[in-house]
């Protein structure tokens, strides 16, 4: 289920280079073309060639509309900038983000421009490279926490996060309120309205509490947080994947391969197989195809908000939900 483009953000944005956008650089830079390029749902992106000491330097330039623009922009600047200190090589450098000083609705993300080949990474190659960011991030996740004090987007959906002391805690809190904005979205839903009970009660305290009891502890990731085929690609000069339009927060790592198990994404089973070989599946380690499931009923909520008018969405999470519900009627036992 793919959408086309569909932005309010006016094409002048793209169609010259702003002087806060320049400032942002540094003195002295010369702009020498800026052309849009690609398709991009929420904003409209271009590639900025400057001139810089003397030298042809490439940016990439994101720009968005309204306030929730800029909370977007924000965001995924901050969001990209922590996880490219954990994968260098994957990341595009972020520079700045601000608001245009000729169209004060607009606002802009720049950042480092890299070359692609429009294609989508192997399995080998992207599952290592999320598996290492995964377990580099976690090695130095100070708090111990789940969740971020930076709200993401998924699509313009605003997710905000919290901290949690435990992962079951924050899936609980944080997925209620998603399924009570995909109500409000879609309108109510007597299906899903009974099966709230179970699902909660139920499938999350036995699919999530075995991962923090009984001995047993996982510790927080700094994930991707959207990494369907879309917001990946192959750098045409190194090889090596790269990854973009970050909404990232600490997190079970395993919750980053929710959405590989959508049928839409060609990032897709033979991708968590090969993740699995570089980072192994969380004890106890026969609930992890059932936990994936159960994060891809996340995914689809968040997609049956963004996407209300095709109900497609919400048909998939009814029956991801009914699946794990009819799977394990009698909960969590010690």
């Amino acid at each position: 289920m793919l959408h086309l483009p569909c932005t309010k953000v006016p094409i002048r944005a793209v169609q010259a280079a702003d002087p806060e956008v320049i400032a942002k650089l540094p003195p002295g830079t010369r702009v020498l073309e800026i052309a849009s390029f690609g398709d991009s749902f929420w904003a409209r992106v271009a590639r900025l060639d400057l001139e810089q000491e003397g030298l042809r330097r490439a940016y990439f330039l994101k720009a968005t509309v309204g306030e929730v623009g800029r909370e977007m922009v924000s965001s995924e600047y901050r969001c990209m900038s922590k996880i490219r200190a954990f994968a260098l090589d994957n990341v595009p450098e972020q520079i700045a983000w601000g608001t245009y000083a000729t169209m004060p609705d607009v606002h802009f993300l720049l950042g480092e421009f890299r070359v692609m080949k429009s294609e989508i990474p192997s399995a080998e190659a992207l599952a290592k490279k999320i598996a290492e960011l995964h377990r580099n991030s976690s090695s130095v996740a100070g708090s111990g926490k789940f969740g971020s004090d930076i709200p993401t987007f998924h699509g313009n959906v605003r997710v905000e996060h919290g901290w949690s002391d435990t992962w079951e805690e924050y899936f609980t809190r944080t997925t209620k309120v998603l399924f009570r904005l995909e109500q409000e979205a879609q309108g109510p839903n007597e299906e899903i309205g009974e099966m709230m009970s179970p699902f909660f009660d139920k499938v999350i305290p036995r699919l999530l509490r075995p991962l923090e009891t009984g001995g047993r502890s996982i510790h927080p990731c700094l994930i991707h947080g959207d990494l369907w085929h879309g917001n990946t690609e192959t750098d045409a000069e190194t090889g090596l994947p790269v990854i973009f339009d970050a909404a990232s927060f600490y997190a079970h790592n395993e919750y980053d391969l929710g959405v590989w198990r959508q049928p839409w994404n060609k990032i897709n089973k033979a991708y968590r197989m090969e993740y699995h070989k570089h980072f192994p599946k969380s004890q106890p380690e026969e609930d992890c195809d059932d936990r994936n499931a159960l994060y891809a009923v996340r995914v689809n909520v968040l997609d049956s908000i963004l996407y209300k008018d095709d109900l497609g969405y919400r048909q998939m999470l009814i029956s991801g939900m009914r699946e794990l519900i009819d799977k394990f009627p009698g909960g969590f036992e010690e």
